[in-house]
């Protein structure tokens, strides 16, 4: 029979047993197979009755609870098994061919043993799944019988004095270990656990992590398969297809990865320091990072080793394949009959590796576990990664919290140099450590590499290793240059920016005066400025690809050729094939080293910085907040705070609130108690060793209202401030009153909220977060005193202006509010606080009288003083005198006065005369300001225009948005889906278009001849090294002496001619490298250029409308985020998904076109790599998504902390913030975690499909048996793929996230310009046009966007030449619309308006903007010079300038400063008072003399001194032009000679004033009457 167990060869009798039964070595292997069969009868039954139940389990994360002793030894111990039972099978096979008939003893126990130990470590899962421990018996019962039957087979061979030189041997003693140590780990179960044997088992919970529903993050939980594949990331990757990854989706981060555990790691090597070296010395941040993580490190670093190590074997199968099929001819049987024991053959462990198909085998195992250590490393690096950053911003959050306030005003550490440390140097750390592992493997990858080449190719070898080592420092040199270049176009677009920000903010000026094109010409300016950088670091970029490509090649030539010429032997297959691959290997290592050499220096400045801004000043301890009794008990109390910042406490201190409230004032304190803050012969400064206050002593009376007076910088704001401790004390004391009795607690502890202090800035500061969230600042709501409070502030009409009310956000990101709204939001927290002092800095000062007159009455005489809390004020205010109980009066950094009103009217006549003058100089201007159109109004006003043109915008997106609903409503769940893993082809189109068609046609054609040019260099290298396979060397002892002397020369000859194509070749291959290097990048360069151009100019030109419903911030992100991909990652991602995408396609080409038979095969690994990509794009989006969008609220927390830290510290909520900042860093590390580990999961499943690829490629080389020359081809191609198979996948999924910047921008492209053709033409208009100023206005209709209703309505009007015309009426009359209308700045769709006998709408609109002046409510300045602010146009004389500047009384201040007109005006025109920047409009309305000026609402946002110029100037300057006066102070027109009175977009009145007034009921004499 053709099949038996033991064989029937002939003259042999397998089956008998008469030298005993163990003697039949057939009759051991059948023993082998009891084991096996009993587990498998054993555990199937079990397996699938535990899968039939297996729903029941409740808790979602116990099955993946892994909780029995030495788990993970147990996976290593039976994936080797499982390798050696292969290796087991393989010689079994292999042995068998040897035989006569087929024996199958020699495999099947094998094949039994493989199959009964993946079984085992199946059930082994389940049964520690579903915690059964029992049921591991069965697990024990077979290691012991499978050790016993193993051991017996040991014995007998060793009887027969087989040994280590056998093979068979090897496996056997080897398996004896295995199952004998597997034996050991399961009595170590039992040892532990007590499931069996002993009376009372061990009970084990799960992890706190494991029981938290909320914990998403698997990997450190589940087993290690699952571990090295990611499996547990297959239901989030997946799911992502239907519905998109959410915050919620990702949950927590585990206990171990949070930012607080790292923090603490961290923070205490770090102190540890302190201690044990020298105290003096600062501690190395290195020393410490090292101590904190260098265990996962090393750990990370060992993967890599091996994996490196594995990497070797690709290149020696390939060669070992390559060679054993030149020779498979020749296989002798010589000794085969010696090796018979037994009755089989026994071979050596040689033997087997020159089995082609055992080799195929090997290469396989050793790429799928070289790929598997190679992600685990990353793995462990990146996590390593994350833990460190997390860490260093929590050390350097709390560094924040401590820093002292002068280093923050004294610039040693400004907020961009904090937001610097937080955005740059902990990144730069963190990869740092991504990348470090390589610093160490990479030198020994490299020696290896040229050790292997040296044995393979002897001396020629060198020669090629020595070019590429050579080539290294360039590419060092070429990447410093790169990041040099980077720093510059970085500074350049900031640059670009700044003027682009200018520009937007300032555009209804600049298209008011038709400067629009002058200043986009600036921007225009930098960008090309911004191009150059940018080109040059495409040139360097193009040469590192070029230098990557080109190396391996030029090596590869010098090597061959040097070979062929130099060397006796002749260049097999094999051996070229082998070094091909091991070139291929040695490029990457030598590319990534300059790499990873500049982070590394990179790193050493990060760290430098980062320890010097660790070893800063700090802020002195908070002790003085209490007198000295307390201060021990604080002291201790705050270190411990400070250590560990847990949530409890928080807790804990809510509580206490609520308890405390109702006792507060049970009775009066005694008069002894009377003080609330003293300070005695204080000596206070801020840095530098002058003392700003000087000679302090005051007392701040408990429960009575302190104000603090004295002239602008006498140090109001400073004596607050230091008696909160933010300044330095040189000497003296301040003393807070202890706590009386009653409030001390009932458990002792003292209620935290005594020592905080409710302090409100005089810069308002804002969190980003809502209205009700920045007013209760983590106190408990309590409705009713919320509402107090609101009143009290009046913020009511502006909350409900905002669109959701006091849901809605403010702040930073949100939305922009002006100075007296966010003021009075500071102030309302400060009332809201449940403290017993309040310190209110200068509250007033942005504050018009009404409020402020409400404020004082409401907020701090009514709602403070009811409450009897002491509060301090500095104010400017005099008149509030009257009612402190106690004042301050300071002067130059010293107390002039102290006591009460009355006090100081006695004793100190001068200074109280001297204020009575100030009193009634603002009295005045109280009357001039309650005449005017409060300031709050405005401030609704634009707050309510911001709104208003919003919301239109929003219905007409939403309407849009509809529409596309509907399209895709039909089969929603499916179109989704396919939506999200679509490929954004039109955008590609669109970006590739705007490069130019030569550019991307140059492109597609040399990349496809460069890969067509590297696809024939190595296959001329096979043809030419298969060129004579059978004469190994050129002399071959064998060829008789005839032939001999015939054949040398010609053979020699032969062998040679290769060369010359082979050289050509090359040189054209490096050609064609470059050509496609440089193309790639230029043509990003092209596409960003005209991108950046046409958006640029379509936005400057879009109609004003445009940017009232557009948030500036959008259209700023445009010109930064969105031009910065467009401008510097595109091009990459795009350049290496071609390469990548075009490698993989000529391999695949190449192994189908040697072995056909491959293409059955790649049909299912094609479809599974599909799939792959799909799921891995779509979840990659979303995960990226949420990375970012959780970045951007960690570094705003970061720079909001910084801005208030005299704020948070006042009131005490340290604590608070810090809680925030490590929930913030840990949401955003988990988005970051689970996007590497999502990277991590398509390079894994990749690379196994790359491994399939190698394995299906050698089998069918193999067994089709095709020219050796060829095979080696084709498995050098296919091991390329491993590595580019990822890479096509991760390139798509960015230039997918990339391509939806190309999305946006081009969404801005569609936006309509403005018409700028006017119907007449420019040579019609007359050059003096208009010399009267008469305007005409007739039956005027006008709409600010068709979709709106009309705002002014059938206006009728008649202005004659130099004419004073005032325009008045309620907010919202359209009196503004009608100055935009003189300037067709809004659609005109009715009637029309005559000036000088031109229909203005005829106009093209630059002209008839050049012709007329306006100045504006607010007043705009560019940075810049003087001379550019008043006359960008350069047409005008000096002489012409310093005219204006006189009439507008700025002659003085111009000359003062440094360089005349070409004197510095910073961003905003911040260095002048918002009086002279109004002055500056006003000149610069009177350089362009133009015979009619509009002045809308001119007066609004000035003080009386600069408006009576403002008036002076108009009247004589202006005396002959016509001047149209939109007031929102009526008082301001009463001189004009026709006033036009608007209600609701219709003219109701026009006379003169005089005329009107007489009319009582006229709306004009109502307007005056009330002040409106």
């Amino acid at each position: 029979m053709a099949l038996s167990f033991c064989g029937n060869d002939r003259g042999s009798n397998a089956y008998s047993v008469d030298k005993g039964v163990l003697d039949n070595g057939c009759f051991v292997d059948a023993l082998n197979l009891v084991p096996h069969v009993f587990l498998l009868f054993i555990t199937f039954p079990i397996l699938f009755i535990g899968w039939g139940s297996q729903s029941s389990k409740v808790q979602i994360h116990h099955n993946t609870w892994l909780h029995f002793p030495g788990h993970n030894l147990r996976w290593i111990l039976i994936f080797t098994l499982l390798f050696v039972h292969v290796c087991e099978i393989a010689e079994g096979i292999v042995s068998n061919t040897q035989m006569e008939s087929n024996h199958l003893h020699l495999f099947m126990p094998a094949l039994m043993g493989f199959i009964a130990a993946t079984t085992s470590v199946v059930y082994y899962h389940n049964i520690e799944t579903a915690n059964f421990p029992k049921l591991l018996l069965a697990l024990f019962i077979y290691w012991i019988l499978a050790f016993i039957t193993k051991m017996i087979k040991l014995w007998k061979f060793a009887e027969v004095s087989l040994g280590v030189q056998h093979l068979r041997f090897c496996i056997t003693a080897l398996l004896v270990v295995l199952y004998g140590l597997l034996m050991a780990v399961e009595i170590n179960v039992i040892r532990v656990r007590k499931y069996v044997f002993f009376a009372n088992p061990q009970r084990v919970k799960p992890p706190e992590d494991l029981q938290d529903l909320g914990v998403r993050f698997l990997q450190p939980f589940v087993n290690l398969l699952s571990k090295a594949t990611y499996w547990w990331m297959n239901p989030l990757i997946i799911g992502a297809h239907k519905r998109p990854i959410e915050l919620k989706k990702i949950g927590k981060l585990p206990i171990a990865m949070r930012a607080l555990t790292n923090y603490m790691r961290l923070k205490d090597s770090y102190e540890e320091q302190r201690k044990t070296e020298d105290p003096d010395k600062s501690p190395s941040i290195w020393k410490s990072m090292y101590r904190a993580f260098g265990g996962s490190i090393l750990l990370s670093s060992t993967f890599r080793y091996m994996a490196d190590l594995l990497g070797f074997a690709g290149p020696l199968c390939i060669s070992g394949i390559v060679g054993h099929l030149d020779n498979s001819t020749e296989i002798d049987r010589t000794n085969k009959t010696a090796n018979m024991i037994f009755g089989v053959y026994f071979m050596s462990s040689t033997e087997l590796l020159q089995n082609t198909s055992v080799l195929a085998v090997l290469l396989f195992l050793a790429l799928v576990l070289q790929r598997t250590f190679l992600q685990a490393s990353y793995y462990v690096t990146i996590e390593t990664g994350i833990n460190l950053r997390g860490a260093l911003l929590a050390m350097i959050y709390n560094k924040i919290l401590r820093l002292s306030t002068s280093n923050m005003s004294m610039g040693e550490m400004t907020l961009g140099q904090i937001n610097n440390l937080v955005a740059i140097e902990t990144n730069q750390l963190m990869w740092f450590l991504f990348l470090c592992p390589n610093l160490w493997a990479m030198p020994v990858q490299i020696i290896m590499g040229v050790i292997l080449l040296y044995y393979l190719l002897g001396n020629s070898a060198l020669i090629g290793a020595g070019i590429i080592l050579l080539l290294a420092p360039v590419q060092y040199l070429i990447a410093t240059k790169l990041a040099d270049t980077q720093k510059s176009t970085l500074d350049y677009s900031t640059d670009r920016l700044k003027k682009t920000t200018e520009i937007l903010k300032g555009i209804k000026l600049l298209k008011l005066y038709a400067w629009d094109n002058i200043f986009c010409d600036r921007v225009e300016e930098t960008r090309e400025k911004e191009l150059t950088s940018l080109k040059t670091f495409a040139l360097y970029t193009s040469m590192s690809i070029f230098m990557n490509a080109a190396i391996p090649i030029a090596a590869v030539l010098a090597t061959f050729v040097t070979h062929a010429y130099v060397e006796e032997v002749r260049l097999s297959p094999a051996k070229a094939f082998a070094s091909l691959a091991l070139f291929h290997i040695l490029v990457t290592p030598l590319f990534l080293l300059s790499t990873v050499v500049r982070f590394a220096v990179k790193a050493l400045v990060s760290v430098q910085k980062l320890s010097e801004f660790l070893q800063s000043d700090e802020i002195g301890d908070d002790s003085w907040r209490n007198t000295e009794m307390s201060m021990s008990l604080e002291v201790g109390k705050k270190y411990k705070y400070h250590g560990d910042t847990k949530a409890i406490k928080r807790k804990g201190r809510y509580r206490m609130d609520n308890y405390e409230q109702p006792m507060r004032r049970q009775l009066r304190p005694t008069e002894t108690e009377d003080v609330a803050v003293q300070v005695n012969d204080g000596f206070f400064t801020w840095g530098s060793n002058l003392s700003t206050l000087s000679d302090i002593n005051i007392r701040i009376p408990t429960g009575q209202l302190t104000m603090i007076v004295g002239q602008v910088g006498c140090g109001k704001s400073s004596l607050l401030l230091a008696m909160l401790g933010e300044m330095q004390t040189i000497s003296g004391k301040v003393y807070w009153s202890k706590l009386p009795d009653y409030e001390i607690l009932f458990d002792g502890s003292i209620s935290k909220n005594r020592y905080s202090v409710a302090y409100a800035a005089q810069k308002s500061w804002l969190l980003n977060a809502t209205v009700e969230e920045n007013i209760t600042f983590g106190s408990p709501f309590n409705k009713q005193r919320y509402k107090a409070v609101i009143d009290a502030c009046s913020l009511q009409p502006d909350i409900d202006l905002l669109p959701f009310g006091d849901q809605t956000e403010i702040g930073e990101r949100g939305i922009n509010l002006s100075g007296g709204q966010r003021q009075r939001i500071c102030v309302a927290r400060a009332l809201y606080q449940n403290t017993n002092i309040v310190f209110l800095d200068d509250p007033f000062s942005a504050l018009d009288i009404h409020l402020s007159d409400h404020l004082m009455q409401e907020g701090i005489l009514k709602f403070l003083q009811d409450d009897k809390r002491t509060v301090v004020l500095v104010t400017h205010k005099l008149q509030y005198l009257i009612h402190a109980d106690w004042i301050i009066a300071m002067k130059d950094g010293s107390v002039l006065r102290e006591g009460t009103l009355k006090d100081i009217q006695t004793h100190d006549v001068k200074l109280y005369e001297h204020w009575k003058t100030l009193m009634n100089r603002q009295d005045q201007e109280l009357e001039k300001e309650t005449e005017m159109e409060s300031q709050t109004t405005l401030e609704r006003k634009t707050l309510r225009r911001a709104f208003y043109s919003r919301e239109a915008k929003n219905q007409i997106d939403d309407e849009d948005e509809e529409e596309e609903v509907e399209e895709d409503d039909d089969d929603n769940m499916s179109t989704t889906t396919s939506r999200r893993s679509k490929i954004p082809w039109k955008m590609c189109c669109r970006y590739l278009s705007s490069g130019g068609f030569l550019m991307v046609f140059l492109m597609v054609s040399s990349k496809l001849a460069k890969h067509s040019v590297m696809v024939a260099i190595d296959y001329w290298l096979a043809a030419w090294t298969s060129s004579n396979p059978h004469n190994q060397s050129l002399a071959d002892p064998f060829v008789n002496a005839t032939n001999y002397t015939k054949n040398d020369d010609t053979q020699i000859a032969e062998h040679r001619s290769y060369v010359p194509v082979f050289i050509i070749l090359c040189g054209a291959a490096i050609a064609l490298c470059l050509i496609t290097s440089l193309t790639v990048e230029f043509l990003g360069v092209a596409a960003a250029t005209n991108l950046h151009h046409n958006l640029l100019n379509k936005i400057i030109h879009a109609p004003i409308r445009f940017f009232d419903v557009t948030p500036l911030g959008q259209i700023l992100n445009r010109f930064s985020a969105d031009t910065n991909i467009i401008d510097q990652h595109i091009p990459p991602t795009l350049e290496s998904l071609t390469r990548s995408t075009l490698l993989c396609l000529s391999a695949i080409g190449v192994i189908a076109f040697v072995t056909p038979a491959f293409l059955i095969a790649l049909v299912p690994l094609a479809v599974a790599f599909y799939f792959i990509q799909k799921y891995f794009r779509v979840a990659s989006k979303d995960l990226q998504d949420l990375d970012d969008s959780t970045q951007l609220p960690l570094l705003c927390h970061f720079s909001e902390t910084a801005e208030g830290l005299t704020t948070i510290r006042a009131f005490r909520h340290e604590a608070r913030f810090k809680q925030r900042m490590l929930e913030l860093t840990d949401t955003n590390n988990t988005a970051y975690l689970f996007l590497s580990a999502a990277n991590r999961w398509l390079e894994v499943r990749t690379d196994y499909l790359g491994a399939v690829i190698v394995l299906t490629a050698a089998v069918t080389a193999i067994w089709t048996s095709s020219q050796s020359g060829l095979v080696g081809l084709g498995l050098t191609y296919a091991l390329t793929v491993t590595n580019y198979l990822n890479w096509v996948v991760r390139n798509l999924a960015d230039l997918e996230v990339q391509m939806a910047a190309v999305k946006k921008v081009n969404s801005f492209l569609s936006t309509e310009s403005e018409n700028y053709e006017g119907s007449m033409d420019v040579s019609q208009v007359p050059e003096d046009w208009p010399q009267h100023g008469e305007i005409k206005i007739q039956d005027l209709c006008v709409r600010y966007d068709t979709m709106l209703k009309p705002v002014l309505k059938h206006v009728n009007a008649h202005i004659n030449p130099g004419q004073k015309v005032g325009i008045c009426g309620r907010t919202g009359s359209g009196k503004s619309s009608l100055s935009l209308a003189f300037f067709n700045m809004v659609d005109v769709f009715e009637g029309k308006i005559v000036i000088d006998g031109i229909d203005i709408c005829k106009l093209p609109p630059q002209t008839l903007r050049s012709r007329l002046s306006i100045i504006l409510q607010d007043p705009v300045l560019f940075s810049g010079s003087i001379r550019l602010n008043l006359d960008p146009e350069c047409t005008c004389t000096d002489d012409r300038l310093w005219e204006a500047l006189e009439i507008a009384q700025l002659k003085n201040v111009v000359k003062a400063l440094p360089g005349g007109l070409d004197a510095v005006v910073t961003e905003g025109g911040e260095n002048f008072s918002v009086g002279q920047r109004q002055l500056f409009c006003l000149a610069r309305a009177f350089v362009r003399k133009s015979s009619i000026l509009i002045m809308d609402e001119a007066t609004a946002s000035i003080d009386m001194a600069t408006e009576n110029i403002l008036q002076k100037v108009v009247m004589t300057a202006f005396a002959d032009r016509t001047v149209v006066t939109i007031a929102h102070l009526v008082s301001s027109i009463l001189e004009a000679e026709q006033v036009l009175v608007f209600a609701s977009g219709t003219l109701v009145e026009s006379d003169s004033a005089p005329n009107l007034l007489a009319q009582e009921d006229s709306l004009f004499s109502i307007l005056v009457r009330t002040h409106k």
